[in-house]
């Protein structure tokens, strides 16, 4: 004769299921949101924020800028301004005085 589970067991069972199934949701989410990134970067990669036009990177001095030819932008990637700050040390200080008051 078989054994009806008690509602403990039930309770437990189904907490596990909801689990397992709310991990699922989590790594179907978790790709999405990865695949959207690929497709927003292939979209917006080296494109000015400003107006949109395709970037072309230049070298000032060593350093790799990133300038839209169509509204004069020059857009910096992470650390770009302080390599351009060491090697513009005084002109950066003036520049900065200007808001210190």
């Amino acid at each position: 004769m078989p054994v009806k589970p008690s509602s403990k067991e039930e309770e437990y069972f189904s907490r596990i299921d909801l689990e397992n199934r709310k991990k699922i949701e989590e790594e179907k989410l978790r790709l999405i949101a990865a695949e959207e990134k690929k497709h927003l970067k292939k979209l917006h990669y080296m494109h000015c924020p400003k107006c949109g036009m395709s970037l072309s990177e230049i070298d000032y001095k060593g350093i790799s800028v990133d300038k839209c030819f169509n509204c004069d932008g020059i857009w910096l990637d992470a650390g770009e301004l302080e390599s351009i700050a060491k090697l513009e040390k005084k002109a950066i200080n003036n520049l900065f005085n200007v808001f210190k008051k």
